[in-house]
């Protein structure tokens, strides 16, 4: 033993490793979900109340907030850059993590390059709003979502270089997303070039990685 543990190519202390496998072991968590109405989140919301977490669903549509509840979660009507409602609103919820799958892209693909700026935005004044929060919160675990392949020069790239590294800095864990496909992603056709994820294991994986070490995991096929 080199008083290092494994996980996804990152090393971990081994008092991080103890407490990955404690609460391994452990009881439902409660977990704040910004983004529960996107295409992930609507995937994750059931998984987790079926391993036994309490889930709090974060949108900023009033018109998603019974969805949200009839997928089981508890609806938080919210909008990530009203800080002080978001602290608020986080704090109200008390979370033992905070699961943050937001994104602002379009429905259609073709637009996304419409949409760069305010995707960066999200990835970092939204993700940035979050940390805030969580800090007032009593600091729970944070899981943030990212990207797996290497985006164009740009504000998404240095906005998605921006959220790992302060996740990390939180000691927090970023899930690195290969392309998604499958039913409701750009990619129901069609399997997108590698890195890729099935949206449905990506989802089954988030829920397995809610009490993993700090650090990067790629989530692909």
């Amino acid at each position: 033993m080199d008083g290092i543990c494994r996980w996804s190519g990152r090393g971990s202390t081994v008092a991080e490793c103890q407490t990955y496998r404690t609460m391994k072991l452990g009881e439902m968590m409660r977990v704040f979900l910004a983004g529960a109405s996107g295409v992930i989140g609507r995937r994750l919301i059931p998984l987790l109340v079926q391993a036994g977490h309490v889930v709090g669903g974060m949108t900023r549509s009033s018109d998603k907030t019974e969805l949200l509840a009839q997928l089981g979660a508890e609806p938080i009507l919210c909008d990530v850059f009203d800080r002080d409602a978001l602290i608020k609103a986080v704090r109200e919820f008390e979370p033992d993590v905070i699961l943050n799958e937001l994104t602002d892209l379009p429905d259609e693909v073709e637009k996304i390059g419409d949409h760069t700026e305010l995707n960066a935005r999200i990835r970092t004044e939204g993700n940035q709003n979050l940390i805030e929060a969580a800090r007032r919160s009593g600091s729970p675990k944070i899981l943030a979502q990212t990207v797996a392949w290497k985006l164009p020069d740009g504000p998404d790239a240095r906005a998605v270089a921006e959220l790992e590294r302060v996740v990390l800095a939180e000691g927090g864990v970023v899930l690195s997303y290969g392309q998604f496909y499958g039913p409701g992603t750009y990619n129901e056709q069609q399997i997108p070039a590698e890195p890729r994820v099935q949206i449905d294991r990506a989802a089954e994986r988030t829920v397995e990685l809610l009490d993993a070490p700090s650090g990067v995991v790629v989530i692909t096929d």
